[in-house]
């Protein structure tokens, strides 16, 4: 039985808010913007609070990457349930930078020095959809991976997923240590009670930094330019196929 677990929360803008890019094209405004817990990254704190419910596992523990206030997400994790967190404290440029392989290294650091026996996330963060982080994180670890779950079932030292993939359903069996990332349909995460919100605050959040766990977090890539999306032109009404065939030869389509 898998007694510790790691569960990745990221802090992102809210999905609810429009984002907007910088004048400089550099990156999206996220001064005075709201930032909310990532949605896939609740799926896997809901699934591993019910996974020591069940009495499966023994400890949860939230890990977050990046500056003072993704403790605030941290905190929103432990009133759902996560037993403690750990903030690895990442800013300025390095926060701008990190990516991907940057945080797996992280989180394969802290499985270690944690002896975690299951790390679970988000399929993907909602801010830069990479897609990435889990995969990463297995293969640094060398660890069995069990990618868009959306069915989680412990067997003694295997977990059975079943896998959301194109067309269907794969179900697989993997031995433990492990990691699993969790897609839209793994569960429906629950809401924090105040009780909840205000025993979560006593809770303890340990501070680490990246050269603690003896982690480089120089980037590979740079960021040359960010633009929104094109404005989508106004359509318009055709009475036949005669004048569709006009429009699009006026236009250079056909």
């Amino acid at each position: 039985m898998p007694g510790r677990v790691l569960v990745g929360v990221k802090r992102v803008i809210d999905y609810a808010v429009k984002i907007r890019v910088k004048p400089d094209n550099s990156g999206v405004v996220t001064d005075g913007v709201k930032h909310s817990m990532n949605p896939f990254c609740e799926i896997a704190v809901e699934e591993a609070v019910k996974l020591k419910e069940k009495k499966l596992i023994k400890e949860v523990v939230a890990v977050s990457c990046g500056p003072q206030q993704s403790q605030e997400t941290i905190r929103t994790a432990l009133a759902m349930g996560a037993d403690r967190g750990i903030h690895v404290e990442v800013s300025g440029k390095d926060y701008e930078n990190l990516g991907p392989l940057q945080v797996s290294k992280i989180l394969a650091a802290l499985a270690k020095k944690e002896e975690a026996q299951l790390i679970i996330l988000g399929k993907q963060a909602i801010d830069d959809d990479c897609n990435q982080t889990g995969q990463m994180t297995a293969a640094l670890l060398d660890w069995p991976q069990g990618t868009f779950a959306s069915e989680v079932s412990l067997e003694e030292n295997q977990i059975k997923v079943v896998r959301e993939i194109d067309g269907g359903l794969e179900t697989i069996r993997i031995n433990t240590p492990a990691v699993l990332t969790a897609d839209l349909r793994l569960n429906t995460p629950r809401y924090a009670t105040l009780p909840n919100i205000m025993k979560a605050k006593k809770k303890k959040i340990a501070n680490v930094k990246p050269a603690d766990l003896g982690v480089d977090l120089t980037s590979r890539l740079e960021v040359l330019r960010v633009d929104e999306p094109p404005q989508r032109e106004a359509g318009m009404k055709v009475e036949t196929v005669e004048d569709l065939v006009g429009k699009l030869k006026d236009a250079g389509k056909v």
